[in-house]
């Protein structure tokens, strides 16, 4: 087994890595970002180093950097956690080719098979898993689009070739929308992925989102732990996941997990992972019915790493995945057989995302956790790395803590869910804890199990949710501190060897000293306003479009003096992993655009304006 693994990763679950490092007796090592100088991971692990400013391509993305911590710490491992490096095969070489360094992960060729969605359907099709009709090979012209759309009906998705999560696919729904949805997808393929490759599939309507934990190790046993149910999605994001599925019969069960250990072995996967499907729903499925095992399903993909949601399976299973990780990583055969496997119970993951669902679920832009009091008792796990009086990091992505309820059953694991939200204390920062209530207690598809991917998208009740934001959710956080304090409070981080010591005081009627902005990315273009007498640009008067939420400008289709009509697209703008189509309300001539691609936008700036 290793003596010191090193995590790179942020938050809750470079905490969750290192706890089971800690069961099993190893060191930790964390890195992190300016952003996160103060952050939760860095506060648990033994060691700690800087990687790079807050921008996450010039730090948690620098592999080199990572790499080169690992080595100054002395760390014989490197586990990636989920997101940043941890898909990247290109990394997972890097540290395998590092002496003396070890991948908690699988291998790199099989990562990268997985990883082209193509040569993934290929591999399953070989397995005998079920694929859904689409291309091999790369779509280059919007003429192959629409002689598909022709060929096996509309609507069509267009994915991007290293894709996952809803990022770089598009839905064609006629011919019209090829040429503008291809563009799309290619364009989030480059910017999410360095491909924009992309291929084609047919699309379903409304199916169910239905994954296999698979664990698999270098002596050719392959080990399924039963299924998560990732149903509950906004815009192909999961936000509730849970298993066992409330719609599976056993039958179904135990034909998607043995599809998925058929399709790993074909691929020759090590670690763990997670095959996802998608299966077709039965509209007139009452709750409490189950789909029978004559229900279709598809492949979907390969994530080549922990899941968010594997918490779901280890309180089903009592396995932990990510000591299982290290284990098969370290050489080690697993230590179960499949027949050892049984799910026991029923389980929920909660996303507790600093979030206002009752806005579209709009990010928050800032806050401090001016209360944080986790809620307790027999059947309610907390995932996060928070401590009250944290700032929320803004930089990365919105999910701050993960609420994991168990109990016997569905019913009463509903009824602890209500209970345990009920207790979560949060104040200065806007979550989806309202939302989450909603959908246990009264959210009549939720709690009959037969919601399917597009239920919050197209169906979910707004005024329920903006009711229940109302009741049950805190406001963003003021400004702490004021201009005026007589008292400045200043801390200091000191880091030598890897050792960091935090040291704080107090000066009396000092003045407060501006703190430079550490956030390595572009910055948000200033926009001045009409009463501004520097040089900067002045908007005008007219009628103005604004950002709704934070985000980077990937486009803009619109120059000074283009006549707009109502419900043009003006600009895109990329937000949580997503393309976001800015419309103008009202059409007229545009006077000012005060943008340009590559800019960062708060909610509220100025986008452009109209006349």
């Amino acid at each position: 087994m290793f003596d010191k693994v090193l995590v790179a990763n942020r938050g809750e679950i470079a905490v969750r890595v290192m706890r089971a490092c800690e069961d099993l007796g190893i060191e930790t090592v964390a890195v992190y970002s300016e952003a996160d100088r103060h952050g939760g991971h860095v506060r648990y692990a033994d060691e700690a180093y800087n990687v790079g400013p807050a921008r996450a391509a010039d730090s948690y993305l620098d592999g080199e950097a990572v790499v080169d911590a690992a080595r100054r710490a002395g760390a014989d491992a490197i586990h990636p956690g989920y997101g940043f490096l941890a898909e990247n095969a290109d990394f997972a070489e890097r540290v395998r080719d590092a002496e003396g360094i070890t991948w908690v992960g699988p291998s790199p060729e099989p990562m990268r098979t997985l990883g082209e969605k193509t040569k993934a359907r290929s591999i399953m099709a070989e397995a005998g898993v079920p694929i859904v009709p689409g291309t091999t090979d790369p779509v280059e012209e919007a003429e192959t689009v629409r002689e598909f759309g022709a060929e096996n009906g509309y609507p069509v998705a267009i994915k991007a070739e290293g894709g996952g999560g809803g990022r770089g696919m598009k839905v064609v729904r006629d011919a019209d929308e090829a040429a503008d949805q291809l563009a799309s997808a290619k364009r989030e393929g480059e910017a999410y992925f360095s491909n924009d490759s992309v291929y084609l599939e047919r699309y379903l309507e409304n199916p169910r989102h239905i994954e296999i934990q698979i664990v698999a190790d270098e002596h050719g046993n392959v080990r399924q732990l039963g299924e998560r149910d990732c149903s509950l999605q906004r815009r192909h994001q999961k936000v509730i996941e849970e298993g066992p599925s409330p719609a599976l019969s056993a039958e179904l069960r135990e034909r998607i997990g043995e599809a998925a250990r058929d399709g790993v072995r074909e691929a020759g996967y090590t670690n763990a992972g997670t095959v996802e499907f998608l299966v077709e729903e039965d509209p007139d499925r009452e709750p409490g019915e189950r789909l029978g095992p004559e229900t279709n399903f598809y492949f979907l993909e390969v994530n080549t790493r922990i899941q968010v949601e594997h918490t779901v399976t280890e309180e089903l299973t009592g396995i932990d995945i990510v000591a299982e990780q290290l284990r098969v990583a370290a050489g080690e055969e697993i230590g179960f057989s499949q027949a050892d496997v049984e799910l026991e119970g029923h389980a929920i993951e909660f996303r507790i995302n600093a979030e206002n669902a009752a806005e579209e679920f709009q990010p928050a832009n800032e806050g401090r956790l001016e209360t944080y009091d986790p809620p307790g008792g027999i059947g309610v796990r907390v995932d996060d790395a928070l401590r009250q009086g944290d700032d929320l990091v803004t930089d990365y992505d919105s999910m701050i803590a993960k609420l994991i309820v168990s109990a016997e059953d569905r019913e009463t694991c509903l009824a602890r869910s209500a209970r345990a939200l009920a207790e979560y204390d949060i104040e200065g920062v806007v979550t989806i804890v309202p939302f989450h209530r909603l959908m246990v207690t009264d959210d009549e598809a939720f709690v009959g199990g037969t919601h399917t991917t597009k239920y919050l998208d197209e169906r979910a009740d707004e005024d329920a949710i903006a009711a229940a934001q109302e009741e049950y959710g805190t406001g963003d956080a003021s400004v702490v501190g004021d201009a005026d304090d007589e008292t400045t409070e200043r801390e200091f981080t000191v880091e030598v060897n890897g050792k960091r010591f935090d040291v704080a005081f107090e000066e009396e009627g000092a003045p407060q000293i501006p703190t430079p902005d550490t956030g390595g990315g572009r910055d948000r273009p200033d926009v001045a306003t009409d009463d501004e007498d520097d040089d900067g640009v002045a908007v005008g008067a007219g009628e103005t479009v604004e950002a709704e939420m934070q985000g980077t400008i990937l486009s803009v289709d619109v120059s000074e003096g283009d006549d707009v009509s109502s419900g043009d697209v003006v600009c895109v703008l990329e937000a949580m992993k997503m393309e976001n189509d800015i419309t103008a309300d009202v059409g007229g001539e545009v006077t000012e655009v005060p943008i340009a691609e590559g800019d960062s936008v708060d909610m509220g700036d100025v986008l452009l304006v109209l006349e």
